[in-house]
């Protein structure tokens, strides 16, 4: 059984290694193209050795020449050399014809057998290393048959000119010889080159790919229950760019199996909501009734109290059917009626400080600043943003509008301790951004989303122990705004802005 199962992962490993190596993969292209780089280079590097090798050839042959043609000298000073010996001599030499030229004039000869008439000449002494690569070249291809004469200063004696007729078809033959020796070597060298990057590369590179992959896989079809075990191993493994990218996944995996939490958590808090919604309407009903009565007493207390009741009783009802909109999925509903911000930062301020004691809150937004907008949610947003602001120990509140840049602002300015870096870190996360023991952390992830749900953002605008800056981006700069200028609005603080 385990020789069968050894077997079988041999068979898999060598069927995989067939795949890299001629499929479509990054590592079997890596390899391709690496055997081809080498290939062009050894043909560009070693294509002159060719026309060297041809040189040496042709040297030798007319060194062996010079010396065949001075065994014949005491010979020819008698009687002529006989056919048969001046045949046997050629042979020897591997030429067809010798004529050595000497200093002083004498010119010792092997006749050939034959008249011979050469294709072409060689002027050996002359030829540069390009002109030699050039003639090895046509001689490999074939382009030119016939013998070639080879005219040549004798490498064995100063002065002394070697004249030779050789066999073109014996020149090619070894030229062809020289350049598949050389063509074979190439291929073997930049195959096995190609083989060692393609290891390199595919330890280094494919397979940690590979994991990152088999990775991002198991969390998209588990994300709750995905393995990163090797992901792990892969991140831990140095400092360089792979184990950086593994980090970087692995935190991010992290982050979103986190927000995946916080979203079914968000979806069960919503659906307990939804169950007690009905009920909880019942309730303020009740509460609501109460409070018409009281609006009917003959005592003034009593009346304001109801005046100030009535409209909160409502703003609850509204706020349990908009929290449980808030846990569905998607954005908000929003439903754009006219709004003047003004009023609606006063209904946040008495909300906040119905008796007008304690903060001090200061509204210097224009009255003429009217947007189409939801006043529900943008009042949830500011009673969110002045109830934070009163928590956290402020001072004062300071409220103003900007409407310059094209997009209509409200700046909210609180002069309280500023956030702590640990509420930083997760300002507008649920269930992470509170800044108070037993908050929820979900005021400022529903103020922003409301804020996004009507195209414009609530942001961070700066915090420290001076004080806290959010800023309402209310709409894209194509809606359009009623806006007033700040310096006609006749509004000024009291309390000093300087750090805005």
């Amino acid at each position: 059984m385990a020789l069968g199962m050894k077997k079988l992962r041999r068979q898999n490993f060598m069927r995989h290694l067939e795949l890299e190596l001629f499929g479509t993969s990054l590592s079997g292209r890596v390899l391709w193209l690496t055997v081809g780089i080498i290939l062009a280079v050894e043909l560009v590097v070693l294509t002159p050795s060719v026309g060297h090798e041809r040189q040496h050839w042709l040297w030798d042959h007319v060194s062996l020449a010079h010396m065949t043609a001075l065994s014949t000298a005491g010979a020819q000073q008698n009687q002529p050399l006989d056919a048969a010996t001046a045949q046997a001599l050629l042979r020897l030499a591997d030429v067809r014809s010798i004529k050595l030229t000497e200093p002083d004039g004498t010119v010792l000869l092997v006749p050939p057998a034959n008249a011979l008439q050469p294709t072409q000449v060689v002027y050996l002494g002359d030829e540069t290393v390009l002109y030699a690569t050039w003639r090895a070249m046509v001689s490999v291809s074939g382009l030119r048959e016939g013998d070639v004469e080879v005219v040549a200063p004798s490498p064995l004696q100063a002065k002394a000119t070697v004249d030779i007729v050789l066999s073109g078809a014996e020149l090619d033959m070894f030229l062809r010889s020289y350049a598949l020796h050389l063509a074979a070597i190439s291929v073997i060298v930049a195959l096995v080159t190609g083989l060692l990057v393609f290891a390199a590369l595919d330890r280094m590179l494919v397979r940690p790919m590979r994991v990152m992959t088999a990775t991002i896989t198991g969390f998209r079809d588990d994300p709750e229950h995905a393995g990163q075990s090797e992901l792990t191993a892969l991140a831990g493994r140095g400092s360089d760019e792979i184990a950086e990218a593994a980090q970087e996944l692995k935190a991010m995996l992290e982050t979103m199996r986190a927000a995946l939490w916080r979203n079914a958590r968000l979806a069960a808090l919503g659906t307990s909501v939804a169950k007690i919604s009905h009920d909880l309407r019942n309730i303020l009903s009740s509460a609501l009734l109460v409070a018409d009565q009281l609006q009917n007493s003959a005592d003034p207390a009593a009346k304001r109290a109801a005046r100030t009741l009535v409209p909160a009783v409502e703003r609850a009802a509204q706020l349990v059917s908009r929290t449980v909109d808030f846990a569905r999925e998607g954005p908000p509903a929003i439903t754009r009626t006219p709004v003047c911000l003004r009023e609606v930062v006063d209904e946040a301020t008495q909300a906040v400080q119905p008796d007008g004691t304690g903060i001090t809150i200061e509204n210097h937004v224009p009255a003429e600043l009217v947007l189409p907008l939801d006043r529900m949610q943008i009042y949830r947003v500011l009673l969110n943003l002045l109830r934070n602001a009163t928590e956290a120990g402020a001072k004062a509140v300071v409220l103003t509008a900007e409407t310059e840049t094209g997009v209509p602002k409200i700046i909210v300015t609180d002069y309280g301790p500023g956030l702590p870096p640990r509420v930083l870190e997760n300002l507008f996360k649920p269930f992470m951004g509170s800044g108070r023991q037993g908050g929820s952390g979900l005021g400022l992830a529903i103020a922003r989303d409301l804020m996004r749900a009507h195209g414009g953002d609530l942001i961070l605008g700066q915090t420290s122990p001076q004080g806290t800056v959010f800023i309402m981006e209310l709409l894209p700069a194509e809606m359009p705004v009623a806006p007033a200028p700040l310096a006609q609005n006749g509004y000024k603080s009291t309390i000093p802005v300087d750090f805005l």
